[in-house]
């Protein structure tokens, strides 16, 4: 038997069929350091996770087998539903308890990937 794992993802790559309107959306709305910016790829530190964006991939893409969504953990839920309203992020949903102390708010990037805030509430 073998003892090999994957025990860790290093990199979430997006398709975007725009990358500079999805650069502007992931560095200037949601705040995510822009790391390096090459031809038809863009790289974002994302806590220990680096998050690219690219135009090969969307070509690529067929309609999904499932559905995926990125979570991004903060502290207040309340407090980056409201900081990002006010960035122009339109959410699908108010924040909502998910689990235990744990709650969620969902929204969309500019090519449509599901992405949301997710932790413990603090209003």
């Amino acid at each position: 038997m073998s003892e090999f794992a994957l025990t860790q993802i290093s990199n979430i790559i997006l398709g975007t069929t725009d990358l500079a309107r999805s650069v502007a959306f992931y560095r200037d709305t949601l705040g995510l350091p822009l790391l390096i910016e090459t031809e038809g790829f863009a790289f974002f530190n994302a806590g220990g996770v680096t998050l690219s964006l690219s135009t090969a991939h969307a070509a690529l893409a067929d309609p999904p087998a499932g559905a995926a969504e990125m979570v991004f953990g903060v502290p207040d839920v309340t407090a980056a539903h409201a900081a990002l309203s006010e960035q122009g992020v339109a959410f699908m949903n108010a924040p909502r308890n998910v689990t235990g102390d744990q709650w969620a708010a969902n929204f969309r990037d500019p090519d449509g990937h599901l992405l949301s805030v997710f932790g413990p509430e603090k209003a």
